[in-house]
């Protein structure tokens, strides 16, 4: 098994522990060497998966004390993704926070008004879905590929296309998740995506990529309680 694999295992067996064992928020992770013995792999693996679960969020390191929990992924999360699938979804967000930020930059720079007019659409049908409560991930999905499409580079399409499993899993997630809180969680995602669109219809790319950044490390932060 790849490096890679191992630590994947390592950062879904992590992750499986902390809700297992009902740990909470600044609860201590137990030792390198007790995590590298329980799933079967080196402390090389197992830094590496903490290093990644420190990225997304869930846990931090202390110098001298260990690693501690400090965000536990939602319960609901589960739901869309097995935790074996986890690393590889959420890792999915590394590569959108490079390709979707410069897509919307060059959506500002390049669209056309037909464009324009398809991502005013996405973003109406969006609102509609979002506000009336029904399935809204089809729509969230169709607005991003929309924005990938107004780039004009067939390439940033492809790219979309090869991420849309791991992005339908997330939108998903991210869209029951925000419904079980206060309605400005929902508010909030979709002020996101009308910032974004705002952008791109002033021609404002860096406003753009800053504004799909944003809503991106928003969304992550989402699945997290």
């Amino acid at each position: 098994m790849s490096h890679v694999r191992l630590a994947d295992r390592a950062y879904a067996g992590i992750v499986e522990f902390i809700n297992v064992e009902a740990l909470q928020v600044g609860d201590r992770l137990p030792s390198e060497s007790a995590l590298a013995e329980k799933f079967s792999v080196s402390r090389t693996v197992v830094r590496e998966a903490l290093a990644r679960l420190s990225s997304d969020g869930i846990t931090e390191a202390r110098r001298g004390a260990g690693s501690f929990v400090k965000s536990r992924p939602s319960d609901r999360l589960a739901a869309y993704m097995p935790w074996a699938e986890m690393p590889t979804t959420m890792g999915s967000y590394e590569v959108r926070l490079v390709v979707e930020a410069e897509a919307a930059r060059l959506a500002a720079l390049r669209r056309s008004p037909e464009a324009l007019a398809d991502l005013e659409a996405a973003l109406a049908a969006l609102r509609e879905a979002l506000m009336s409560n029904a399935p809204a991930h089809a729509e969230d999905l169709e607005l991003h590929r929309r924005i990938a499409e107004a780039t004009a580079n067939e390439a940033f399409v492809e790219v979309f296309t090869a991420l849309e499993g791991d992005m339908d899993r997330i939108m998903r997630a991210g869209v029951d998740i925000s419904r079980s809180r206060p309605p400005e969680f929902v508010e909030a995602m979709m002020r996101e995506h009308e910032m974004i669109v705002d952008a791109i219809r002033a021609q404002d790319p860096e406003g753009a990529a800053l504004a799909m950044r944003w809503h991106l490390w928003e969304g992550r932060k989402r699945l997290l309680p």
